[in-house]
């Protein structure tokens, strides 16, 4: 009762926790819209509304909740759980919600506070940007209009960002922060080489094609048994201990990829050690051929 006199006296923007089942928590006195990111406690650990009823909001909370009582404040962010891409998203070793632990060891230890926000990125780091359009050219969505040298073998593309289009009124080259606008348009919209999107959204795409290109694997029990395409999908399905994440370490290391994106979800700590310590003294072919 005392939960529900109190948020009468709050608005629509922030409410209270009511109940807390482990990483789940209940507010009251909150409209948020489904998967709206919340600011939960005191502490301000980031959720996300997962269910809506009535007056009462489901929401998943993503860090450690022991110690929030109810009756802690919650926040309303007015945004969903979304990541940053652009330039110097390679490399970097990201936990859930994207915040880079290197980042935060260096500020907190090896380990992380709650309710702490890091960028996905670093705003402040210049990248050398080079057109690839010009004043007057007509512009669509997924169109690159300039190329950034990410790492010594990778290129990265800056594209027009989904849903906009115009014709180019002014570009630059030259060194900028992912945050400065490289591109303006005629009616007036700025691109950046940073785009923020939300994650259960789906990139959208023009064509899909279709995986008739073999990917090989360096493995030749795989590539000869069970041979797998580029752009296609593949399962390894085993017991506790048959070599799963093993199996998926060698993919990683000698796959004909130019981009492995490591996710680990459930791993023992030992394997993704293992992950962090060997992966970055690994040694690209095709960087040891140019060099």
């Amino acid at each position: 009762m005392e939960i529900k006199k109190e948020v009468k006296k709050m608005s629509k923007e922030n409410g209270l926790i009511y109940r807390i089942s482990g990483p789940v928590v209940t507010a009251v006195g909150i409209s948020p819209r489904m998967y709206e990111v919340v600011r939960v406690g005191d502490e301000g650990l980031m959720g996300e509304v997962i269910e809506l009823h009535g007056d009462q909001s489901v929401i998943q909370v993503y860090e450690e909740t022991s110690g929030v009582k109810p009756g802690e404040p919650v926040i309303r962010t007015g945004q969903t759980l979304s990541v940053q891409l652009g330039p110097g998203l390679l490399t970097q070793i990201y936990d859930g919600i994207q915040r880079p632990l290197p980042k935060l060891e260096e500020s907190m230890g090896v380990f992380i506070t709650r309710g702490v926000d890091a960028d996905g990125l670093d705003l402040e780091r210049k990248w050398e940007f080079k057109p690839k359009v010009s004043s007057g050219d007509s512009v669509d969505s997924g169109q690159v209009i300039g190329i950034v040298q990410e790492t010594e073998t990778i290129e990265h593309r800056v594209m027009i960002p989904p849903n906009i289009s115009g014709i180019v009124k002014k570009i630059e080259s030259g060194s900028f922060n992912i945050k400065e606008a490289v591109c303006e348009l005629e009616d007036g919209t700025e691109i950046s080489m940073m785009q923020e999107w939300p994650v259960r959204h789906p990139r959208p795409f023009s064509q899909k094609y279709a995986p008739d290109v073999p990917l090989i694997t360096g493995q030749r029990i795989l590539d000869f048994l069970f041979p797998l395409a580029k752009g296609g999908t593949a399962g390894i399905p085993g017991p506790f201990g048959s070599g799963k994440t093993v199996t998926q370490q060698q993919l990683a290391k000698w796959s004909d990829a130019e981009i492995v994106v490591y996710i680990g979800c459930g791993e023992r700590g030992n394997e993704m050690t293992e992950v962090l310590d060997e992966f970055p003294h690994l040694i690209d072919r095709l960087l040891r051929e140019i060099v």
